[in-house]
């Protein structure tokens, strides 16, 4: 399971570049998007629910989260328009680490409105993981492009390594169905190991930046 990927064929894209590029092809009739998330530690420079968690302000962060229900909800209806289905896999190690507590009460958000996300412990995927961890953060598009997203050393988020080889994609897909199936529902997860956790210690982190949630 994703034995090509490491050794694909990619082209290195900036930031404004990727988000560029994604946008058009995400436009361009590609029928499905898949997203892929397995880092435990990211920034989030600008968004201010992340802004305020990163000060320590919880149930700021938490408020902030839901204040973005609405652009979550054009962004669900302009994948309708265009019929574009969205999946998110979020492979969630443990303990549970602060970021990873604090964005799924921000996919808690996306997925009341209708996002369709699950979540895979780490540990169901440890005799994939023996060489190598699946990829950190992949988004394919369809069979047209996939974006590996690529983070400095202090987490921010870089741009993203562009993969066109069809076959190539087509495969990474299928390792991302295969993990989908043993993806667990969000809600059965986050209620049973995240609703009920004490607000996570944090103050002061030095601000990044990753991307969109």
């Amino acid at each position: 399971m994703f034995d090509s990927f490491p050794g694909g064929a990619s082209e290195r894209l900036d930031r404004p570049t990727y988000h560029a590029d994604l946008g058009r092809v995400y436009s361009s009739g590609i029928g499905f998007l898949n997203k892929l998330e397995r880092g435990q530690h990211f920034k989030e420079r600008g968004f201010p629910s992340w802004e305020a968690f990163a000060d320590g302000d919880w149930e700021r962060a938490l408020s902030l989260a839901d204040d973005r229900r609405e652009d979550y909800t054009q962004e669900l209806r302009q994948a309708s328009r265009l019929g574009v289905t969205h999946r998110r896999l979020r492979v969630v190690e443990f303990p549970i680490t602060p970021y990873v507590q604090w964005e799924l009460f921000v996919l808690r958000v996306r997925v009341d409105l209708g996002d369709d996300i699950k979540v895979l412990d780490a540990r169901d995927i440890s005799s994939i993981e023996r060489t190598r961890l699946v990829p950190e953060e992949v988004v394919i598009l369809g069979d047209v492009a996939m974006y590996e997203v690529v983070y400095d050393e202090d987490g921010n988020a870089a741009g993203a390594n562009r993969y066109a080889d069809r076959s190539l994609i087509r495969e990474t897909n299928a390792g991302f169905d295969a993990l989908y199936e043993r993806g667990e529902g969000f809600h059965d997860f986050f209620d049973r190991e995240i609703l009920n956790l004490a607000p996570p210690r944090v103050s002061g982190v030095a601000t990044g930046s990753r991307g969109s949630r």
